[in-house]
């Protein structure tokens, strides 16, 4: 039974062999087509007259792999161009998306500024806070300038009255000085 199996694996193994054979050789042969093919095509470029049996067959491979060319290079041009499109496309997007965000980052620093001034004017309004001992002591400051303020104007007041009387005063202690000098003449 031995020798059965080794017998099938060593088939096996020439099949395998014989097959990879002709793969290669099928390879290498539609390798020396295609090559035979391409040094026709060369040839007849280089050449200005071919001849008139292989002229039709050069010119319609020729054609072909022009237009095959032609095919793949579009082809290439239009990804190039779809990925250079797709980059622009993405692009645009980020920028749209960061001008957004740099909107929106505006409107947020100018609500945290409202908002803190709002806190600020709710903490100086606020019994017991520091700010409003500082209130209450201004207020205080502001009531006995305001006291003084009006003392000082009473004063001026008198002082005025005073002056006004002052002069009443030397006015009629001038006129009893040239009333006695005329009397003593």
């Amino acid at each position: 039974m031995s020798t059965v199996l080794s017998n099938n694996k060593e088939e096996t193994g020439v099949r395998k062999t014989l097959l990879g054979a002709s793969s290669a050789s099928a390879t290498a042969t539609s390798n020396s087509l295609r090559n035979d093919k391409l040094s026709r095509l060369n040839s007849a470029r280089t050449s200005n007259a071919p001849s008139a049996s292989s002229d039709t067959g050069v010119n319609h491979a020729e054609s072909y792999f022009l237009r095959r060319e032609h095919r793949l290079s579009a082809r290439r041009k239009a990804e190039e161009e779809a990925a250079i499109n797709d980059y622009k496309k993405m692009y645009e997007k980020a920028l749209a998306t960061n001008q957004r965000l740099k909107s929106r980052l505006e409107t947020s620093k100018q609500e945290l500024t409202v908002i803190q001034d709002q806190l600020q004017r709710a903490q100086k309004g606020r019994p017991g806070a520091c700010g409003s001992n500082m209130l209450e002591t201004e207020k205080k400051e502001s009531w006995a300038l305001k006291k003084r303020i009006s003392d000082i104007e009473e004063q001026l007041k008198v002082k005025a009255d005073l002056k006004m009387e002052n002069q009443r005063l030397k006015d009629e202690n001038g006129a009893l000085i040239r009333v006695i000098t005329k009397l003593s003449k």
